[in-house]
């Protein structure tokens, strides 16, 4: 049968999650690029429920505010006193009124659910024509969950804490997961009954489904077909374990898809991630936000892209990007910067210790090394030389460069913006240009070399640079005064008749 249409999902965010030890509500901490909240209202979106329902308690502004920009839809209920899962419910039901159809309850700190295992849940439910229907699943260690233990029929009879459970149910490896679907009608009158006289004083959720049971009606379970998708976030720890298995499974839905991924264990890549096939993704590698990757392209190792566009056949080594777009077949790294606004046209390259900032790259340009360009346009087929700087930013504001097509800017240049270097100019190496270089000319912008003869021994005397310059300047004199003497030799034998002219007559 098809799965129903849940009335309402109703997710359960009001807790403080203490255990985090973190300013942060505990549902908005981060696993591979959302909020733990975002996942679970991303998988509950997928059942497309009629009303999506938020409970919100602490820190509810900051919830709140994170809700209005991911979720729109989720309409919001605020807890004010945070008595229990079941109170949380029932604060729902007053609010809202009667919800007539399936409602599903779960909560903001699993985001390992998927939206397949909550509509086996559904569909269970409605199979079955269960009164509510507990989310279950067979762990290897239930120590400190609830047991389902279940009649014949595999009705459940009861839900029994690990304190109270019996030797027999001890060893019961199917436990609760707090995941339930009711049928809503009667959830709004059960919910009422639920007693507050316990320990903790609060009203517990797990106690309409005997409520349920005692009326009359069918308590079912619908076991996951993956224990570790219930497990919830409560610390530090549990959240490294649920972002290892999240990044497993973006890992694995990839490759399967035709990407390469050298080694799983050191990549990390976010949900909303897009890569085409074959796509190789080297070891060390972080893809974060919206980065989308086209087809053939390469990146890594030790590479980190955010928000960043790649173009099929690029290859990006060793580089870190930041709202960047790197063309097809265009070439970074290694170790190079891009951040937001640069844009990298078709086989464009940003080679080592490039950094680049809001600046346009034409195609086939190159800068290969040891260069930093901001706010600047660059033409197509120009070369950038080592050691150039763009300099775009005067204390106060940041000013333009444009540089044209097929432009060789010498090594050591500075660009004081805002200036133009025309199509088909050059550029002197070592040159400070502050003014426009027309079409066809070179810009020389540099003083002529002037020696002062030493200088290091006057101004650095002592110093081991004084010292090697003395030997030198010895060595040189040395050297000059055995030329000069070879010279007044040859002088004077030839002079004499005895030198090498003579020396050739005689023979």
């Amino acid at each position: 049968m098809s799965v129903p249409r849940p009335a309402a999902v109703i997710v359960l965010a009001a807790g403080e999650g203490t255990r985090m030890k973190s300013k942060k509500p505990k549902v908005l901490h981060e696993l591979c690029g959302l909020a733990m909240l975002d996942h679970m209202l991303a998988a509950a979106r997928g059942l497309e429920p009629e009303r999506l329902i938020l409970v919100v308690g602490h820190a509810r502004e900051q919830v709140e505010r994170h809700v209005a920009a991911s979720a729109p839809d989720a309409e919001i209920v605020v807890q004010e006193e945070r008595r229990g899962t079941g109170h949380a419910v029932r604060t729902v039901l007053e609010k809202t009124g009667p919800i007539e159809g399936t409602i599903l309850v779960t909560y903001g700190d699993t985001p390992l659910l998927r939206t397949e295992t909550l509509a086996a849940l559904l569909g269970d439910h409605a199979r079955e024509g269960n009164a509510v229907t507990v989310l279950t699943a067979v762990v290897p260690d239930p120590t400190g969950y609830g047991r389902i233990v279940r009649d014949a029929a595999g009705a459940v009879l009861e839900i029994v804490e690990h304190r109270d459970a019996t030797p027999e149910q001890l060893a019961i490896r199917e436990i609760n997961s707090g995941v339930y679907a009711f049928d809503g009608t009667l959830l709004a009158d059960a919910v009422k009954r639920v007693s507050s006289a316990n320990a903790q004083g609060e009203e517990y959720l797990t106690d309409v489904l005997a409520i349920l049971r005692e009326d009359g009606h069918r308590v079912g379970a619908s076991v996951a077909a993956d224990h570790v998708e219930v497990e919830g976030v409560n610390d530090r720890v549990q959240l490294a374990f649920a972002r290892q298995v999240l990044n497993r499974r973006i890992l694995e839905r990839h490759m399967r898809a035709g990407v390469t991924v050298i080694d799983p264990a050191s990549t990390w890549i976010d949900v909303n991630v897009t890569l085409a096939p074959d796509v190789v993704i080297h070891p060390g590698t972080q893809l974060h936000g919206r980065t989308t990757v086209g087809e053939g392209a390469e990146i890594g190792p030790a590479t980190t892209l955010t928000d960043t566009e790649v173009g099929e056949y690029a290859v990006v080594r060793n580089a870190v990007s930041v709202g960047a777009v790197i063309g097809p077949h265009a070439q970074v790294g290694p170790f190079a910067y891009l951040r937001p606004g640069t844009v990298l046209a078709r086989k464009a390259k940003a080679g080592t210790f490039v950094e680049m900032k809001n600046t346009q790259v034409g195609e086939g340009t190159k800068v290969p090394h040891l260069t930093y360009a901001g706010d600047a346009v660059i033409g197509a087929g120009t070369n950038i030389g080592a050691a150039t700087v763009f300099v775009n930013y005067d204390g106060v504001a940041k000013h333009r460069t444009v540089v044209g097509d097929h432009v060789f800017i010498g090594c050591d240049t500075m660009l004081v913006a805002p200036v133009t270097v025309a199509d088909g100019a050059y550029t002197a190496a070592g040159s400070v240009i502050t003014d426009d270089v027309p079409p066809g000319a070179i810009g020389v912008a540099r003083a002529r070399q002037r020696n002062v003869r030493e200088w290091v021994l006057r101004r650095r005397a002592g110093t081991a640079s004084a010292a090697a310059a003395q030997r030198a300047i010895a060595e040189q004199t040395e050297a000059t005064d055995r030329v000069e003497q070879t010279a007044e030799v040859d002088k004077v034998g030839t002079v004499d008749g005895a030198g090498p002219a003579a020396e050739q007559q005689e023979k």
